[in-house]
């Protein structure tokens, strides 16, 4: 059974930074697509970043763009979420996820990030 563990959330000011883990168990992901996605209050969840399994390929959100990074390590089975000059428009439920063809088929349980203004 596959787990995808999340951790690194937190409170922080506006202009802050954090990165966000999302370990894999249970089986190597390491030729899975992966991705983070996260879920405001009230709204919708929501794509953030994706990384191919070599890590070759990657995608942002217009919203995050020039200010998250995504990475992986396929040794460590683990994936990031670098969070650089966050907003309080950034304070959500983040979620990692893995893609099994072509479908985000198994996701972790989410880490809160609240940015204070």
């Amino acid at each position: 059974q596959v787990q995808l563990v999340e951790s690194g959330g937190g409170l922080v000011q506006a202009g802050g930074s954090l990165r966000l883990s999302c370990a894999t168990s249970g089986r190597t992901l390491s030729s899975n697509d992966m991705g983070w996605f996260r879920q405001a209050p009230g709204k919708e969840r929501e794509f953030v970043a994706s990384i191919s399994w070599s890590g070759g390929s990657i995608s942002y959100a217009d919203s995050v763009k020039g200010r998250f990074t995504i990475s992986r390590d396929n040794v460590k089975n683990t994936m990031y979420l670098q969070m650089n000059s966050l907003s309080p428009e950034d304070t959500a439920v983040y979620y990692c996820a893995a893609r099994v063809f072509g479908v985000y088929r198994y996701w972790g349980q989410g880490t809160q990030v609240t940015v204070s203004s």
